[in-house]
């Protein structure tokens, strides 16, 4: 199967696009644009809407706006720790529609994908030496997966940890429980953290699994994807 792969850059946002049919990759572009658009707007007449760390009421509208709440009230975080994630999925779904079968939107790290044949994806964790060289073969669909981090990433975290990867149906929820697992996976104690991590993941409802990174040492809990090894200078 010929597969059409494109990088996207608009403001802040940095994407990966794949698709299985050329014009899905300017559906995922026009989406991201007219959503980032729609959030400008709403955060401009609810600027609380873009720094609280604490969940909001979901508006009925825009729909990027209500599904970031939506997300973020699940895993009792900020409505922003669901922004790219929640992106991502809207560009999926409208690639669905303009009759893509396969749809992967990469939108600083979070994934969201629709496909009919797998799809192997790395997972990044800065410097540390796991980083790049592993990650997952997703089969089954639609998956959302996330990572957050207390290290490398430029979003706000209480955490520590090197990577806390979640996966659920979709981006958005997957984008904000990875900042709620990561939150909390810090102290001198890794295999605590490392569980502490692991509780909340599993807490909230819509995560299927968990992997997290910390001190070197993994964890992992739940239904994740097979784990395949990566070579880094593919990624």
């Amino acid at each position: 199967m010929k597969l059409f792969k494109e990088a996207f850059q608009f403001k802040e946002t940095q994407c990966t696009l794949i698709a299985d049919q050329k014009h899905g990759i300017q559906t995922a572009i026009k989406s991201i644009k007219k959503n980032r658009k729609a959030l400008e707007e709403y955060s401009e007449a609810h600027p609380k809407f873009l720094y609280t760390l604490e969940p909001t009421t979901a508006p009925a509208e825009p729909l990027v706006a209500k599904l970031m709440a939506e997300a973020a009230k699940k895993a009792n975080v900020g409505p922003m720790a669901a922004v790219a994630g929640v992106l991502a999925d809207i560009a999926v779904k409208d690639m669905l529609q303009a009759g893509c079968k396969v749809a992967v939107v990469e939108n600083g790290g979070e994934i969201s994908a629709a496909s009919n044949t797998p799809i192997d994806v790395a997972v990044a964790a800065g410097d540390e030496p796991l980083s790049k060289r592993f990650g997952f073969r997703l089969t089954e669909f639609p998956i959302g997966v996330a990572t957050s981090s207390g290290r490398f990433s430029h979003a706000f975290s209480f955490g520590d940890a090197e990577a806390a990867t979640v996966f659920c149906k979709n981006a958005g929820l997957a984008d904000a429980a990875a900042t709620a697992v990561c939150n909390v996976v810090k102290g001198e104690d890794y295999q605590a953290a490392i569980q502490d991590g692991i509780n909340k993941a599993l807490s909230i409802q819509g995560v299927k699994g968990v992997l997290i990174i910390f001190k070197g040492s993994t964890g992992t809990a739940g239904k994740i994807p097979k784990i395949i090894k990566v070579d880094p200078a593919t990624t």
